[in-house]
């Protein structure tokens, strides 16, 4: 995803890291306050770290509570925490292009860097019967890049291999606290393959398998981990919120001809397209939660991703009911 004045936000912010943060790093305990830095870009990974680390460590995620992960531009001091982090998680994909070129500038010597996406088999984003695709400047020029979907988190399966992956580098980066991570890991996985069973039992004892967004559709790899069919106006990572009169008709077909009773939004969202729907076919309006980001409020009460996930369980519950 383009990002406008990037370039610019790069080269102030990497002159002031090189002038103002010139303290290299040791192997072990390497801040001030005895404990290792570890910088996360989005939700997911800040809350995977919050779970295994605890107060450990010094956690920092860059995407402000209630902000789009998409859209997000890297402040200068941004820039500044990524340098001085030891453990830096971010997605992958075209939507951390930014991330990408900061890194290139940087020396990285010191840091051990996390994509989410090498630790997973990704897949390429699809564009189901009814769906919108997004018309960029590269398609319309006749260029077309292979989208992958970033969204490899919603499915606790992968959620999995990515807290092993982050327990492992915790461990190696900090071996005096590595007993704990271990611990608290292991506990941790074992509540994630429950949120699997959880969502494999509701899959199982369901009417039906077919979900309906009038939203963007970033549960790709949730869909495939419990065989789900799904219809919706936009793939996972575009850009668009006003849907065409077709795409909404389409939507509402669908719902009423297969008697779906739930219409979904994603969080964060302005959710008219969902109210519509749910307007003309008398389908529930729920959340499915994709865990991109969470509200201030619940930010600052520490709502976490097994949270969200759990009460996914249950809006999805309703749906295939």
């Amino acid at each position: 995803m383009k990002r406008v004045f990037l370039l610019t936000i790069i080269v102030i912010a990497i002159l002031i890291s090189v002038s103002g943060c010139t303290q290299k790093k040791n192997n072990n305990v390497q801040s001030t306050n005895g404990k290792i830095t570890i910088t996360a870009t989005i939700f997911p990974p800040y809350d995977f770290v919050r779970a295994i680390a605890g107060d450990t460590v010094n956690l920092t995620m860059l995407l402000p509570p209630a902000s789009e992960s998409h859209s997000f531009e890297p402040a200068p001091k941004d820039i500044i925490t990524i340098q001085n982090s030891d453990v830096f998680i971010y997605v992958g994909g075209e939507s951390d292009e930014w991330v990408n070129r900061i890194l290139e500038s940087m020396d990285t010597r010191d840091m051990t860097i996390i994509s989410l996406m090498d630790i997973v088999e990704v897949v390429e984003e699809e564009i189901v019967e009814g769906m919108e695709e997004e018309t960029s400047a590269e398609n319309t020029a006749g260029k077309e890049e292979t989208a992958y979907d970033e969204h490899v988190w919603t499915s606790p399966q992968n959620a999995v291999r990515i807290v092993q992956i982050i327990t492992e580098t915790l461990c190696k980066a900090d071996t005096v606290n590595a007993d704990l991570y271990r611990q608290n890991g292991a506990h941790y996985i074992a509540e994630l393959h429950n949120l699997d069973t959880a969502f494999q039992a509701v899959v199982d004892n369901a009417n039906r398998n077919t979900i309906v967004f009038g939203d963007r559709f970033p549960f790709r790899y949730f869909a495939d981990r419990y065989g789900l069919s799904y219809f919706a106006a936009f793939p996972g990572c575009s850009t668009e919120t006003e849907p065409s009169a077709g795409t909404v008709a389409f939507l509402i077909d669908k719902i009423k001809h297969e008697r779906i009773p739930v219409v979904f939004h994603i969080e964060l969202g302005n959710e008219r397209m969902a109210d519509t729907i749910a307007e003309e076919t008398g389908a529930e309006k729920l959340l499915l939660h994709a865990c991109h980001n969470i509200s201030k409020k619940d930010f600052e009460n520490g709502v976490t991703y097994a949270d969200l996930m759990r009460q996914n369980v249950e809006n999805l519950r309703k749906a295939l009911q």
